[in-house]
């Protein structure tokens, strides 16, 4: 049994910093470089991937709404014709960077509104896939269980991995409770720990309203830019390593 821990990083820009990208990297597998549109610059990005490189930790592109003031948190009306562009945008950026320092992006995964966007509606997870298949080198989407990413990655005929939510509430219908509902955030690492060992043995979590939902992750998540992300992340690994789970990069999944 093994399960990725993913990590948003990079979501910082000129000298301000967000959350301890440095010290995250001794937990993680996999991190999701912001590509400049809500977060993040050709500063932060190169410095992020960098990191990652030293610390054999997997790169993916974390490509949002260009909205710097609402951190990529708001949704916003794009055409799926602009969304694929913007999506092939950022992630050539980052991708770019990557390859120039001798790495290798491998995954994408949308941000914020943007992934909670796609997750409902068909057309704008339909160019998000289409994007991640146009930027080549069998890159893979990373996504939210049971939505409709997964359904437009199989689409697309792209690898993609089933993402859940070590520090996020989740409604009956598997569905990430907004930011705005008291309690959405989880902040306690003992908690988070003990979710996602639910999570990643017992294939469910339980919902804000007490109801067990189905759930098998290949990665859980890990925001970054939460007062308490080292200690949810130190507290997640130290528990399932405790258990022999290998915490390791997770392998793209194909519709069967």
């Amino acid at each position: 049994m093994s399960i990725d821990i993913n990590c948003d990083l990079g979501e910082g820009f000129g000298d301000y910093r967000m959350g301890d990208d440095s010290s995250l990297m001794s937990f993680i597998t996999s991190a999701n470089i912001a590509c400049g549109f809500h977060a993040g610059d050709f500063m932060t990005m190169r410095r992020t991937v960098l990191l990652c490189l030293d610390s054999c930790v997997s790169i993916g592109a974390h490509p949002g709404y260009p909205d710097m003031q609402g951190f990529g948190r708001r949704s916003m009306n794009f055409s799926p014709e602009e969304i694929y562009s913007m999506v092939l945008f950022q992630v050539g950026a980052l991708k770019s960077i990557t390859e120039a320092e001798g790495g290798w992006l491998r995954h994408i995964k949308p941000h914020g509104a943007l992934y909670n966007d796609a997750a409902v509606n068909r057309d704008k997870a339909l160019a998000i896939a289409e994007a991640v298949r146009k930027a080549g080198d069998d890159l893979i989407l990373l996504c939210l269980a049971g939505s409709a990413m997964e359904d437009a990655a199989a689409k697309a005929g792209i690898p993609f991995a089933l993402e859940a939510f070590a520090d996020r509430q989740y409604d009956s219908s598997g569905k990430l409770v907004p930011r705005s509902v008291k309690d959405a955030v989880i902040h306690l690492p003992a908690v988070c720990a003990a979710r996602t060992m639910t999570m990643v043995k017992d294939k469910k979590v339980m919902s804000i309203d007490g109801k067990f939902v189905a759930i098998n992750p290949d990665s859980v998540c890990v925001h970054g830019d939460t007062e308490e992300a080292i200690n949810i992340a130190s507290a997640i690994r130290i528990a399932l390593e405790a258990e022999g789970i290998e915490v390791k990069p997770f392998k793209g999944r194909r519709q069967r």
